[in-house]
C-alpha cells in the first residue's frame, strides 16, 4: 500500500469512526431563529442586575485555560457525549457576565503564575516568580520581602468570620494555592530544603511552613505535596519504597502534626491522605481538613488511582460541605492546576481532560449553592501557545487530523499544534510524519513549530466567567487584579465596606437605579 493510500485510508478510518453527524434541525433556519430569540430574553432578563451581599465566594482558577483551551475542552465535552462538540455548553459557558483578563506581570509581557495568581488573588500586580508580595520585591532577594508583603482576598475573608478554603490538582504549596497564603520572593522555595542558605538566615520561610502558620485556623486544604511537610528522608506513606517521594525538610518539622496541634481543643481536625479518607470523612462532625494526595503534585485525570486519589470534583465537594457550615459563608480557591502542566508537556489531551474535569466541578459546585448568595468566578492565570485549526469539519475529533494534507511538505498534521515545545521533532531534515503514529494517544506530544523542553505560556488575554451577586461588575477588559476587588466588594470583605457600613441593602441599592430610570424617564419623555 503506498503512503498516499495509507493516509486517505486513516483519515476514512478516523472519519467514520469518531464523527457525529451534525443534527438535522440545524438545517432549518427556524432553529437558529429560535435559538437567537432564546438567547435574547435571557440576556433581556440580566438587566434585573443581582445586588445582594455575596454570603459565599467561590472563584476556580483553570491554570493555563486560555480560550483556545475553552474552546477545545467544549468540543471534547460534547464528543465525549456522543455528539459532534462544538454545540456544547460547558458549566461556565452558561454564566451570565463574562470579561476579559489583561495578564502581564510587572516585569514580564507573557506571564508565570505566581505574579498573576498575587494579582488575581492579592490585588495587586507582582513580578513574575513571586507569591503575596509588591513589585517592590525582587525575585530570590529575601532581604526584599519585609515591608512588601500583601494579604489576598482568603485572608479578608478568614477576617470578616467566613470559612475559607484551598482546593488544587498541583501541590498546595505551588504557584496558584501559595499567594492565598504565602509572602515569598521565590515560587519554587517549597520547603526549606529549596532555599539557598542565605534566605534562611534572614529569616524568610519556605511556603510550607507559611501553610501552618500564616492562617492556622484555614478551615480546607486539599491538594498534593506530602514531601514539603515532612522531615527529610522521611518515607511517604504511599510510596515508602521510592526515595524521591521522601519528606524534603531540613529543619526536621513534621507540619501536618504542627498542623493539627494548632488546631482548638473542641474542635475536629482530621489529616488524610488517599480518597477513601476524604470521601468517608462526615463533613458534619469535620471542622478542618488538609487533605495531602501525593507527594508532589496529584496525577493527571487520564491516569488517576480511583482507590487512592480523588477527583478535582470529589475535593470540591467535600471542601463546600464542610465550609458552607459556616452562617458567616466562605471564600473557596478551586484550582484546575494540571491543564498547565498538560500544555507544558505538550500533551493536549492531558490538558484538556484536565479542563472538563474542572468543568464537572463549577457543575457540582453550582448544584451546591444558589446563585442568589455565592458569587462564582472561573478565570485563568494565564493562556498557552496552544492552538486549534486546520480547517476541520463540524464534528471532527478534537484529537484528530485537519481534512487535508500540508500543500507544503504533503504530511498530515493534527488540528490541534503548539507554537512552541516538546512536540518538534525532524526526520532527515524534514517534519515528522505522523501518519503511523498514535496521536489519540494520551500522551501524544502535538507537534510545534520551535523545539522546547517545556512549551511555554501564551502573552492574549484569558476569559473571565461570572455568576451571582455583583457579577456584572466584571463587565469588559480588566487589569488581571481587579478580580478579588470584585469579589471583596461583593461579599463586603477587605479594604472597600463603605456601601455595606450605611444600613442601606443592596435591594436599596437596586431601588434607587429604578428610581434613577424612572426620574430621567419623566424629564426626557416629550410630553409635548
Amino acid at each position: 500500500m503506498t503512503v498516499k493510500a495509507l493516509l486517505l485510508l486513516l483519515l476514512v478510518v478516523e472519519v467514520s469512526l469518531t464523527n457525529a453527524p451534525f443534527p438535522e434541525k440545524e438545517k432549518d433556519p427556524k432553529y437558529w431563529r429560535d435559538q437567537a430569540q432564546k438567547t435574547l430574553q435571557n440576556a433581556l432578563r440580566l438587566q434585573k442586575l443581582n445586588t445582594n451581599v455575596a454570603k459565599n465566594v467561590i472563584i476556580f482558577l483553570g491554570d493555563g485555560m486560555g480560550i483556545a483551551t475553552v474552546t477545545a475542552c467544549r468540543i471534547l465535552k460534547g464528543q465525549l457525549d456522543g455528539k459532534p462538540g462544538e454545540e456544547t455548553e460547558l458549566e461556565m459557558d452558561k454564566f451570565p457576565h463574562v470579561a476579559l483578563s489583561k495578564t502581564y506581570n510587572t516585569d514580564a509581557q507573557v506571564s508565570d503564575s505566581a505574579g498573576t495568581a498575587t494579582a488575581y488573588l492579592c490585588g495587586v500586580k507582582a513580578n513574575e516568580g513571586t507569591v503575596g508580595v509588591s513589585a517592590a520585591a525582587v525575585r530570590s532577594k529575601c532581604n526584599t520581602t519585609k515591608g512588601n508583603e500583601v494579604d489576598s482576598v482568603l485572608k479578608w475573608a478568614k477576617e470578616a468570620g467566613k470559612s475559607v478554603g484551598v482546593v488544587t490538582t498541583t501541590r498546595v504549596n505551588h504557584a496558584t494555592p501559595s499567594a492565598s497564603y504565602a509572602h515569598c520572593v521565590n515560587r519554587d522555595w517549597f520547603s526549606d530544603n529549596e532555599m539557598p542558605k542565605e534566605a534562611i538566615e534572614q529569616g524568610c520561610k519556605d511556603i510550607a511552613w507559611q501553610l501552618v502558620h500564616n492562617i492556622p485556623d484555614m478551615e480546607v486544604i486539599l491538594g498534593g505535596g506530602r514531601k514539603y511537610m515532612y522531615p527529610k528522608t522521611t518515607p511517604d506513606e504511599e510510596y515508602p519504597e521510592d526515595g524521591k517521594a521522601n519528606g524534603t525538610r531540613v529543619d526536621g518539622l513534621n507540619l501536618t502534626q504542627i498542623w493539627l496541634r494548632k488546631k482548638p481543643a473542641n474542635k475536629v481536625a482530621r489529616y488524610v491522605w488517599n480518597r477513601k479518607q476524604l470521601v468517608e470523612l462526615k463533613s458534619q462532625e469535620v471542622d478542618y481538613v488538609l487533605g495531602l494526595f501525593e507527594p508532589t503534585d496529584l496525577m493527571y485525570e487520564l491516569d488517576r488511582n480511583n482507590v487512592t486519589d480523588p477527583s478535582l470534583s470529589e475535593m470540591v465537594k467535600v471542601a463546600i460541605e464542610i465550609l458552607k457550615k459556616n452562617p458567616k459563608g466562605f471564600f473557596l480557591l478551586v484550582e484546575g492546576g494540571r491543564i498547565d502542566h498538560g500544555h507544558h508537556e505538550g500533551k493536549a489531551k492531558q490538558a484538556l481532560h484536565e479542563a472538563v474535569e474542572m468543568d464537572k466541578a463549577i457543575g457540582l459546585a453550582g448544584s451546591m449553592t444558589a446563585e442568589k448568595d455565592t458569587l462564582t468566578v472561573v478565570t485563568a492565570d494565564h493562556s498557552h501557545v496552544f492552538t486549534l485549526g486546520g480547517y476541520t469539519h463540524r464534528g471532527n475529533p478534537i484529537f484528530g487530523l485537519a481534512p487535508e494534507v500540508s500543500d507544503v511538505d504533503k504530511k498530515p498534521f493534527t488540528s490541534i499544534l503548539y507554537g512552541n515545545g516538546p512536540g518538534f521533532k525532524l526526520f532527515n531534515g524534514a517534519r515528522e510524519n505522523i501518519s503511523s503514529i498514535d496521536y489519540g494517544h494520551r500522551n501524544y506530544l502535538a507537534q510545534s513549530a520551535v523545539p522546547l523542553r517545556m512549551e511555554t505560556h501564551g502573552g492574549e488575554d484569558v476569559a473571565i466567567f461570572a455568576k451571582g451577586p455583583l457579577s456584572h461588575l466584571l463587565h469588559g477588559v480588566h487589569e488581571q487584579n481587579y478580580i478579588p476587588h470584585v469579589m471583596a466588594y461583593a461579599a463586603c470583605i477587605g479594604q472597600n465596606k463603605d456601601h455595606c457600613k450605611s444600613g442601606a441593602t443592596r435591594s436599596s441599592m437596586g431601588t434607587l437605579t429604578l428610581a434613577s430610570a424612572i426620574f430621567s424617564l419623566f424629564f426626557m419623555w416629550p410630553w409635548d
